[in-house]
């Protein structure tokens, strides 16, 4: 966008001095498609950021957790119950073998989820209700060692406690990344390949930040008309 405004600038200056618009016409002109081809190659890359990040959404399913507000003591119990939600979800889902499994086993395991969320509440001396559901969510962007996934909606394991209004914790439940190295959240190589089997190589690379590199050689290529 700053090329774009450096376009507009030189153009502005050249309408305003009457002497510059006798003989300088042809430059005016390549000045204008210029801007205009820059800002549909733009556009062009933005639209290829957004479906790699639909392509990456469709092969994953995130765990989201809602504090009941964003109080110590609540953000501290969100954690508990979290991590006993990963303790409770890891053996039914290792016999899953792919995302329509994962999605069955967690739609009939939702009323299970709750009571074991409720549980553990109670054993904390807390009273709070808990909710949940598969739904679509926002997700800002999230780096768990060297992956980071683009933000965007993603299907999700809605957690809510109580009033849900407080700061949240998220990780990817589908493939396995939430029963990693949760310290220092280390994706290891078995669960690299296993997105790389899930993603075209162009999502993987974006992932792993490779995508970027390229793409801009990509728009330099298209500037140029290579």
């Amino acid at each position: 966008m700053k090329i774009i405004k450096s376009y507009m600038d030189v153009l502005k200056q050249y309408i305003i001095n009457p002497r510059n618009r006798k003989y300088k016409i042809s430059l005016l002109s390549g000045l204008i498609i210029g801007c205009i081809g820059l800002t549909f190659v733009l556009s062009s890359k933005a639209t290829d950021q957004e479906d790699i990040q639909e392509g990456i959404a469709s092969q994953i399913i995130r765990f989201h957790v809602l504090a009941n507000s964003d109080s110590k003591e609540d953000q501290e119990i969100k954690i508990k119950v979290k991590q006993h939600l990963i303790d409770v979800l890891e053996p039914i889902l290792k016999d899953s073998t792919n995302i329509d499994d994962t999605r069955k086993i967690l739609q009939e395991n939702l009323s299970y989820i709750e009571e074991e969320a409720v549980k553990k509440l109670e054993e904390m001396g807390d009273n709070h209700k808990v909710k949940a559901y598969l739904t679509q969510s926002y997700f800002p962007i999230k780096t768990y060692g060297d992956c980071t996934f683009p933000a965007g909606e993603y299907e999700a394991l809605r957690i809510e406690i109580g009033s849900a209004k407080g700061k949240n914790w998220w990780c990817v439940l589908y493939p396995n990344l939430c029963f990693i190295d949760a310290t220092h959240a280390v994706v290891p190589e078995e669960q690299k390949e296993e997105l790389k089997e899930l993603l075209t190589e162009e999502e993987y690379d974006s992932i792993l930040g490779n995508v970027k590199i390229k793409l801009r050689f990509r728009l330099f290529d298209d500037i140029l008309g290579r």
